[in-house]
């Protein structure tokens, strides 16, 4: 069960396809930097390409919090391959292929009718552990802007008022 403010479901060895190469990715690669981890239902589809675009578009502002991109699906390395040749080509970021399931069961985003994996987003902080989850509506995209806006919330160390921007002011220490 994943729990906030708790340890990040560890993964290593998960192949993922990154612009043009396969590379097995794990967890500890990301110690000491803030990891934004989203998992999308399936390649070649309708909502999915908008998110995966959005975050491509916004990686440099997310790298100047320390974050990296890691995205996530049931699909194989080959689709990945495929489709981001073809479709996604402006994509930097890894892009997992959860073919045994293990990673989508952790994070608890299994869709166990269709094999996919739902729509979830996950904050995991330097130390590995959880500070944010969201799980939605495979039909409905997420907000890349609200990701990094709770990024930036997260890193102040401070309670946010809903909507709060980079600086505007917290209402202090919690």
């Amino acid at each position: 069960m994943l729990n906030l403010n708790h340890a990040a479901p560890p993964f290593s060895g998960i192949t993922a396809y990154q612009k043009g190469e396969f590379k097995k990715i794990s967890l500890s690669d990301y110690k000491g930097q803030w990891l934004i981890l989203f998992f999308y239902p399936r390649d070649f589809t309708f909502v999915c390409p908008t998110e995966i675009k959005a975050f491509s578009a916004q990686e440099p502002e997310f790298k100047k919090f320390n974050a990296s991109i890691l995205a996530a699906s049931t699909d194989s390395e080959w689709s990945h391959k495929a489709w981001f040749e073809r479709d996604l080509p402006e994509v930097n970021f890894p892009i997992l292929a959860d073919t045994s399931h293990s990673l989508s069961k952790a994070y608890d985003v299994f869709n166990e009718e269709d094999g996919s994996a739902n729509r979830g987003l996950f904050i995991v902080d330097p130390d590995q552990m959880v500070r944010y989850a969201l799980i939605s509506a495979g039909s409905v995209g997420r907000s890349v802007m609200e990701t990094l806006r709770v990024l930036e919330a997260l890193q102040t160390g401070e309670l946010c008022p809903a909507e709060w921007k980079i600086g505007e002011k917290t209402l202090g220490k919690a």
